[in-house]
């Protein structure tokens, strides 16, 4: 049997881990100084912009934050649902909307994760693979972890890494 005290220890090393620290660096470090236009530049040799890699962190913690508190949540179609059509934010506002819900759906699974009320190895009832909180918050962490290694160097590539040091 765990220990509430076990229980409050590994809720904090989840969140650590979705707030990126560590190991990598975090998600606001990652973007720090990355603009709209620049955001929107593709580096040669790489897949990617910043944008699509943002974009596709937004969407995937989304759908994992919904798929861990909603049983009614529908799953964008993979692959395509995940990415988004567009190489470049369409505005700046839709650069800077991405950032901020990104930074938003980050808050709803710290607070998910921090619950106490949440048992994090409950089975979820509508997961037909027995998925739970941990697992969810694991994968967030994971994906996030490894997009965001891309953005640094996608950021590299284009000579746009480390970010500048603001005044």
């Amino acid at each position: 049997m765990r220990r509430m005290s076990d229980d409050r220890a590994l809720r904090r090393r989840l969140v650590e881990l979705l707030e990126g620290r560590g190991a990598h660096v975090d998600f606001d470090g990652v973007v720090a100084g990355l603009s709209a236009p620049a955001a929107r530049r593709r580096a040669e040799g790489l897949a990617h912009t910043a944008w699509q890699l943002v974009e596709h962190l937004r969407i995937a913690l989304w759908d994992l934050v919904e798929y861990s508190r909603n049983a009614e949540h529908a799953s964008p179609p993979w692959p395509q649902g995940y990415w988004p059509a567009e190489e470049a934010p369409p505005s700046a506002a839709a650069w800077e909307d991405s950032l901020a819900a990104y930074r938003r759906h980050l808050a709803e699974m710290i607070a998910l994760v921090s619950d106490p009320g949440r048992d994090l190895f409950a089975p979820l009832p509508w997961s037909e693979g027995g998925a739970d909180l941990a697992r969810e918050a694991l994968l967030a962490a994971s994906h996030a972890s490894y997009h965001l290694g891309q953005i640094v160097d996608v950021r590299r590539a284009l000579g746009d890494w480390p970010p500048a040091e603001s005044p």
